[in-house]
């Protein structure tokens, strides 16, 4: 909490309170029977995380992309893949809320940051992933509607939520030919495929989103046409934070794991803690962790301010985040011995739910190139 103010810390300790109570006890549950927690979840809309940064006039809370990440770090250390599925829900409502005019807020808005209903951002496809801009689900518009045809791919909450944000083609290729739809559940044509077997994030379901002939209204549409590209970065650079912060969180709990672990298991005669090479090891996690935490919440600021540099930054933070607090849970993992290698301690979970975030909301293969771009263009 070093550098926070105060209503910050109070924001931090609300959200680690919930995740002790309420998410912790239940986290490897919620895993191995693929449980997605909607009443958990509700209960956490209730503290005002089911719109953070969004505009309190339709429910929102109002809050900095600061004090968000602050928040979902927190929340992440009682169950990451929960809170990874919260923050993509977060990232839709915001989307909404910012490009779509006084009627979509005021219809969508209040009902998801109660989270009395779910949503879910469709933008990647089966054939299009890193290279988002060459997306081939197209809407054609036929009078006051689009006929929406087309399937995504690895959507987090697809089937179980209620409101799809859809990344669609309306005009030619590339990224000026996309614009952004909001889709409801039961739109006839709407359909899903099965629910994908994952490696971790298991608290939340995963599914391809098929639409046929799908008749979705104009006054479904968010912005201009051709304007869709556009708000799926914007809401990614914020993503990019979300997700960071959700690895910090994961980062921490592990650093916590691995030091009761250090001071419990004795080995030849004497506390692991009392081997120089772990207390090491354990002081690089704890420095790395730092400095990753540093990054994220440096971007956010940037973002908050809409700085020129924000979107680089975001993606210097994921990319750096991601990947070291990767390596810091692993090595937790590794510390505990066998024991972490078993279902019954929590370190081999986190390692597990955090895998992914070094692949979604852009590779880090991807960050790697929007930094380089951005040097090699001065």
């Amino acid at each position: 909490s070093t550098g926070l103010t105060e209503e910050q810390k109070e924001f931090q300790k609300v959200a680690l309170d919930f995740a002790t109570k309420e998410m912790a006890p239940h986290m490897a549950e919620w895993d191995e029977k693929e449980i997605f927690p909607v009443e958990t979840m509700r209960k956490a809309a209730q503290l005002g995380f089911g719109g953070i940064y969004v505009k309190p006039d339709v429910g929102g809370s109002g809050l900095s992309r600061l004090d968000t990440s602050i928040i979902f770090e927190a929340l992440s250390t009682g169950c990451t893949s929960t809170t990874a599925y919260m923050s993509i829900h977060n990232m839709c409502v915001w989307m909404i809320d910012t490009f779509g005019n006084e009627e979509q807020r005021r219809r969508f808005c209040p009902s998801l940051c109660s989270m009395e209903k779910f949503a879910s951002y469709c933008l990647t496809e089966p054939g299009s992933g890193s290279d988002a801009a060459s997306l081939l689900t197209s809407a054609q518009r036929k009078g006051d509607t689009y006929v929406l045809n087309g399937s995504k791919a690895f959507i987090s909450g697809g089937g179980d939520t209620d409101v799809y944000v859809v990344m669609c083609r309306t005009g030619g290729p590339g990224p000026k030919g996309i614009s952004c739809l909001v889709l409801e559940k039961g739109t006839p044509g709407l359909s899903f495929g099965k629910k994908e077997k994952k490696v971790g994030w298991n608290s939340q379901p995963t599914r391809a989103v098929i639409f046929e002939d799908c008749v979705v209204p104009v006054g479904n549409r968010l912005g201009a046409e051709g304007q869709g590209f556009s708000i799926a970065m914007n809401g990614l650079n914020g993503g990019r934070i979300n997700i960071a912060s959700c690895s910090l969180g994961a980062a921490h709990a592990s650093v916590l794991l691995a030091q009761e672990h250090l001071t419990v298991r004795k080995q030849f005669g004497e506390p692991l803690a009392n081997n120089q090479y772990l207390q090491f090891r354990l002081a690089e996690m704890a420095t790395r962790l730092v400095a990753a935490r540093l990054m994220v919440r440096n971007a956010a600021r940037a973002l908050q301010e809409g700085r020129e540099d924000a979107a680089v930054l975001c993606s210097m933070a994921k990319l750096f985040a991601t990947d070291e607090c990767f390596a810091i849970c692993n090595q937790a993992l590794q510390m505990h011995g066998g024991y972490g290698y078993l279902k019954d301690y929590a370190v081999q979970q986190f390692v597990r739910d955090i895998r992914v975030h070094q692949i979604l909301e852009g590779t880090n293969e991807v960050m790697r190139m929007i930094v380089a771009r951005n040097l090699l263009q001065g």
